[in-house]
């Protein structure tokens, strides 16, 4: 199945209302160079920006986006992409987080980033991506239920239970990212101050991040279920999310009109 083919099928059974956001972080000149040369049209910032402000252009506008370290004005996601290293700013910039300069330093070294050699970030809805690259990871802005679906997937598909994620001060979408790149593990984790003020979260959504390497296996365990009953977990049977009423509830029943 394309890549198109399964955000199809993920926007229509568990109703995203944001494209998931396919990934890519190029280290290698051969593969920016087939994405540059393939990819139907990218768009660049014109202005420096931040990453979770990158995203906006894929997973509410449908486009390929693309940047290297000369679009990014965001510190924390320049420290984990491997685009700067900690100076005395950067501690300051995370003070306000912690108790005091020391244990905001100990915070900041305890981020995930990357190693030094990043030479630019794609990021695409996941239907456009045939063709084009493989997902580092796969990014989904999702509410509560949608997040929960997700990740009873890929505990099944994976069979790893429970689920151990990672939030850092200040790092959600840039850091999110670069740790379940990294550790090859999913993530679920609320907005940051700086991805909640700037990245247009507004609408209260939580983070997901899979590793691309394991996507295909939690997409399929979710064919599995829509194979047996429907993509709902709350209510198997129903479409997504099911009934949004208690259980058991003997008074919200509906029939066929005979």
């Amino acid at each position: 199945m394309s890549y198109k083919q399964m955000q199809d099928v993920l926007m229509r059974e568990l109703r995203l209302y944001h494209y998931p956001i396919a990934v890519k972080f190029f280290f290698e000149e051969a593969e920016l160079d087939h994405f540059k040369k393939n990819a139907p049209e990218i768009v660049t910032p014109v202005k420096p920006m931040t990453f979770c402000q990158w995203e906006i252009g894929a997973r509410m506008k449908g486009q390929i986006v693309y940047s290297g370290v000369e679009g990014l004005g965001c510190s924390n996601a320049k420290y984990s992409f491997g685009w700067k290293g900690i100076d005395e700013g950067e501690i300051k910039g995370q003070a306000k987080y912690a108790r005091d300069l020391a244990q905001a330093e100990r915070f900041v070294k305890s981020k995930p980033h990357m190693k030094e050699g990043l030479l630019g970030i794609a990021l695409a809805p996941l239907g456009k991506i045939d063709g084009l690259y493989e997902p580092d990871t796969v990014h989904f802005y999702c509410d509560n239920m949608q997040a929960y679906h997700l990740a009873v997937d890929y505990m099944a598909a994976t069979d790893t239970h429970p689920l151990r994620t990672n939030i850092t001060m200040n790092s959600s979408a840039c850091g999110g990212n670069v740790f379940s790149l990294m550790e090859q593990e999913f993530n679920m984790l609320p907005a940051c101050s700086g991805s909640y003020n700037s990245g247009k979260t507004e609408r209260g959504e939580i983070n997901v991040i899979i590793p691309g390497a394991k996507f295909k296996k939690v997409f399929e365990r979710l064919e599995e279920r829509i194979n047996a009953a429907s993509s709902s977990i709350t209510r198997p049977g129903d479409g997504f999310p099911g009934a949004d009423v208690c259980k058991n509830c003997p008074l919200i029943i509906f029939k066929k009109d005979n």
